[in-house]
């Protein structure tokens, strides 16, 4: 949901904040009949039309638009891509995307939601998401990647389903994501965990509760009504009504909570406060002090604490991609939180770890992996597969990382040539 033009102003510049609020609609609040797919086994979404995507584009998972969806997600309405995510029961999770969203886009907004249904082990609601994801194919999630930005896209605004916008879609690597750009903030996260609780956790307060998670969502409505009532989140009188009319309150603040806990609002400026200055947690580190309820929300409960997926570093990127924060490095406050990168394109480019047992792939150019400490405090051996297993020695610091299609091991001290060995 859009927050008021007033209430946006009062926080950051209007040209950032016009392009960039959230799009949620009352579309999503209430899920709706799922589009009919006539195959169900293995989640296959029907066949496909593949003429006019390279082979590029087919290897990463991504197809036309099947058959079964085309005549409402159509060439004449601009949706020429589709990948999906294939939940327990066999059905397909969709995905479709118009002709101006990038590749990469479709695939991190695809491993976005596969993050977030990755089971948690030893969670309490998420050591087996399995529910979650098929009373989402059961409610009819569909996620819309459209072109432009949200309030430009008609033809998106009059579909049923979840809108994400080009405008709003970072890519590690990329040039927003890089400098953080908040003209075109990375509203992924929050329009897709939109997406997995009004479909699949469950909204309380409606007709009947559709979720898979009614004590999570009681957690969450607890932790949103003290959050509102304490002022540690919200806005505008008019923006917040709009939310309650439409039951989406709990819905907005727990994305809120979110964006903070893995990093998006860390490097705003304008604010000391996340989503646009209407939360009061702006970092993880704040979490706890500033918004015990929600903290607890996040606190194994059902969000993994790093992002599982192998998120794919633009082809645009030069330098070495840091996965450890750094304050001269506006992005590390997202990709802090990553655990496993795969550099694309040629460009010769190096990844610093950051102690989560990173898994590292290079690219076609020449690749270093930056560590933290001098070259006798780590092991390395080769394995039979062809990659290298790095393990630093000293406890809490860069741990045990898998290294492949990457030339050099760049320590404190010296630097390692991996094809020597």
């Amino acid at each position: 949901m859009k927050p008021s033009s007033a209430l946006l102003i009062a926080f950051a510049s209007a040209s950032a904040l016009i392009v960039c609020g959230c799009n949620s609609s009352n579309k999503t609040s209430t899920p709706t009949t799922p589009v009919t797919t006539t195959p169900s086994t293995g989640g296959s979404g029907g066949t496909t039309d593949n003429s006019g995507l390279s082979k590029a584009t087919l290897a990463l998972g991504i197809t036309a638009v099947p058959s079964e969806l085309a005549t409402t997600y159509s060439k004449a309405k601009k949706f020429n891509r589709y990948t999906k995510h294939v939940a327990p029961n066999g059905k397909a999770i969709h995905i479709v995307a118009q002709d101006q969203v990038t590749d990469n886009q479709i695939v991190r907004a695809r491993n976005i939601l596969q993050h977030y249904l990755t089971n948690y082990p030893g969670s309490l609601y998420g050591a087996n998401k399995d529910a979650v994801a098929n009373k989402m194919t059961e409610n009819g999630a569909i996620l819309i990647l459209g072109n432009g930005a949200d309030g430009e896209n008609k033809v998106v605004a009059e579909l049923n389903g979840q809108p994400l916008y080009y405008s709003e879609m970072q890519v590690e690597g990329g040039t927003w994501y890089i400098n953080q750009d908040y003209q075109h903030r990375d509203a992924m996260f929050e329009e897709i965990v939109h997406m997995v609780h009004d479909y699949g956790i469950g909204v309380d307060q409606g007709e009947k509760f559709i979720g898979a998670l009614p004590k999570y969502q009681a957690e969450i409505r607890a932790a949103q009504v003290n959050a509102t009532n304490g002022k540690l989140w919200g806005g505008d009188k008019s923006w917040m009504d709009e939310l309650s009319a439409e039951n989406s309150l709990s819905q907005e603040y727990l994305a809120a909570v979110v964006d903070s806990y893995y990093g998006l609002w860390g490097a705003y400026k304008e604010s000391d406060k996340g989503m646009w200055g209407m939360y009061v947690a702006k970092t993880r580190k704040d979490l706890p002090s500033k918004d015990p309820l929600g903290y607890q929300l996040m606190d194994n409960k059902f969000f993994h604490p790093y992002l599982t997926y192998n998120a794919r570093i633009d082809e645009s990127f030069k330098g070495n991609f840091s996965l450890k924060f750094d304050t001269k490095l506006p992005y590390t406050n997202v990709s802090q939180y990553l655990k496993d990168v795969t550099l694309t394109g040629s460009n010769d480019s190096g990844v610093v770890v950051n102690g989560y047992d990173n898994d590292i792939t290079g690219n076609t150019g020449k690749n270093s992996v930056v560590l933290t400490g001098p070259s006798s405090e780590y092991k390395t051996e080769k394995q039979s597969d062809g990659s290298y297993l790095v393990q630093d020695m000293v406890d809490n610091r860069d741990g045990r990382n898998i290294v492949r299609d990457v030339e050099e091991l760049v320590f404190t001290d010296s630097k390692l040539d991996l094809t020597s060995l």
